[in-house]
């Protein structure tokens, strides 16, 4: 009895020291808890859209700063490592020279009527109009217009440059003399020039600070044969050896195909929003009017037969237009330059041909082939090259 007495009494004292968990007392949070959260939240938020716009402005800045740094020496290797456009320029001094050997001898018969002792009609040999005969330097021909035995020496002087360009012989020496030359000429009667005048001039300027001559010219031929270094200084030089540093004379060459990129492109897009500005071009008819005039019209036939048609008129009109204003966007990839040179090329033929503009139109064509490639210019030059060779041996083999 006792004995079950004693297991009760332990098996409650055991029961007594069981630890029991307390329950959790239930809490109720402060009314600020939950906007502390959100603002948490928000900065948390506002933290990482500064870290990701500041890694994108990062990323910005270096791709920037990449194209820039590409831009730079692109730049600079294609300013300074060599000269572009070699034979480009080439066949402009050549064209160039040509315009002004044909101006001469197509004017050789009214020589003395319009710029000699012969023009003293309109006053401009007692007041010259332009401000360039009142320059010594372009004073030449305005002071022998008077006389007709020295104007024609002087005048036939100048065509002889003009021969001495196409040919390329002391390019150096040569341009800047027959520029002057050609600008004393020109301004002896102002209301002779035009528009294609002050074009030439501007292009001669330009050309003077290129180097012409490294292709298809005597000079070319002279510096392929090398420099005796033996000789003097002087000699050497004047032999074809380099005067100035390749650097200096490649920058300023380069510059030059810029100058005259800007220079063709302005005039073409500044035609073009001119001629869309008046309603003959804007309504389609402008082409019709100009080959129906006897001033212009050199081929009535052929006038007639291209204006036959309305709907090419108008296209016609309008698309000298749109060649013309987008001429400069379509230089900056060969497909569409390929498109622009041929529509260009036809446009001044075109001028040329039917209203009687030959000169003009050879004028902006010479600058014109600055733009296609030296490999193409090599390549024309080997198919005339084997052709004449062909025809040489094919005529003596029949003799």
């Amino acid at each position: 009895m006792n004995q079950k007495t004693s297991s009760r009494d332990a098996a409650q004292k055991t029961q007594g020291s069981t630890p029991t968990t307390p329950r959790k007392a239930r809490t109720t949070e402060p009314a600020g808890a939950a906007p502390n959260r959100t603002s948490t939240a928000s900065g948390a938020l506002g933290r990482r859209v500064l870290r990701t716009s500041r890694d994108l402005l990062t990323q910005l800045r270096q791709r920037v700063a990449g194209v820039v740094s590409s831009l730079y020496l692109f730049s600079e290797s294609w300013l300074l490592d060599a000269k572009h456009a070699q034979y480009g320029l080439a066949v402009t001094r050549i064209v160039m020279g040509f315009v002004g050997l044909g101006l001469l001898l197509t004017n050789f018969n009214a020589r003395l009527y319009t710029f000699g002792e012969g023009s003293a009609w309109n006053g401009e040999l007692a007041e010259p109009v332009s401000v360039f005969p009142r320059i010594w330097l372009f004073s030449l021909f305005h002071r022998v217009a008077d006389n007709a035995a020295v104007f024609t020496l002087f005048y036939l002087l100048l065509a002889a440059a003009a021969i001495v360009i196409i040919v390329g012989w002391r390019t150096r020496i040569m341009l800047p003399i027959y520029f002057i030359g050609w600008i004393s000429f020109i301004e002896v009667n102002d209301s002779a020039g035009d528009q294609g005048d002050n074009a030439y001039r501007i292009f001669l300027i330009a050309l003077l600070f290129a180097d012409t001559s490294m292709r298809m010219s005597l000079d070319a031929r002279r510096r392929a044969r090398g420099v005796d270094a033996s000789k003097p200084w002087l000699s050497r030089k004047f032999a074809g050896e380099r005067l100035l540093p390749a650097p200096l004379t490649n920058l300023a060459h380069n510059i030059v195909l810029i100058v005259l990129t800007f220079q063709v492109s302005a005039i073409y897009v500044a035609g073009a929003l001119y001629k869309a500005s008046g309603t003959p071009w804007s309504a389609g008819w402008a082409v019709y009017d100009p080959l129906h005039v006897a001033q212009f019209s050199t081929w009535p036939e052929i006038a007639d037969l291209i204006t036959v048609w309305g709907p090419g008129v108008a296209a016609i009109s309008w698309g000298s237009i749109i060649l013309q204003m987008s001429f400069p966007f379509m230089l900056l990839r060969r497909g569409t330059r390929v498109v622009a040179l041929f529509g260009i090329l036809s446009f001044h033929v075109g001028i040329g041909v039917l209203m009687g503009l030959p000169w003009f139109s050879l004028t902006m064509v010479a600058i014109d082939a600055i733009f296609i490639r030296d490999k193409t210019w090599k390549g024309i030059g080997r198919v005339v090259t084997n052709t004449w060779q062909a025809a040489e041996t094919k005529e003596k083999n029949e003799t």
